[in-house]
């Protein structure tokens, strides 16, 4: 089992920044693939970011393409979300999911957080 932890979430203003935090434990070796999610009410999940533990390789939806990033550290089995230029639209509950594939589509991960509110304010 792997064990998710986000955390980071908060209230801001519209242009500002935040930086989630994802902490992994269990069987991580499981996990090849970490990626971002996030729900706003009444809509579906939505992908935000992913990238492969071991080579880094990252990947965004258009949405928060240039205005996100991801990236990991391997040896604190945490992977971050630097959120920037935040938009009313970005309000949502942001979780965190591993896959052992390379995917864009929630029900392809195994392993999710418990989710972390991001609440941006017009």
């Amino acid at each position: 089992q792997v064990q998710l932890v986000e955390s980071g979430g908060g209230l801001v203003q519209a242009g500002g920044s935040l930086r989630l935090s994802c902490a992994a434990s269990g069987r991580t070796f499981s996990t090849y693939v970490m990626g971002w999610f996030r729900q706003a009410p009444g809509k579906e999940r939505e992908f935000v970011s992913g990238i492969w533990w071991a080579s880094g390789h990252t990947y965004y939806a258009d949405s928060v393409k240039g205005r996100f990033t991801i990236s990991r550290d391997n040896a604190k089995n945490t992977v971050y979300l630097q959120m920037n230029s935040l938009k009313p639209e970005d309000t949502a509950v942001y979780y965190c999911a591993g896959t052992a594939y390379g995917s864009k589509w929630p029900y392809e991960y195994d392993y999710w957080g418990q989710g972390t509110q991001v609440t941006v304010s017009s």
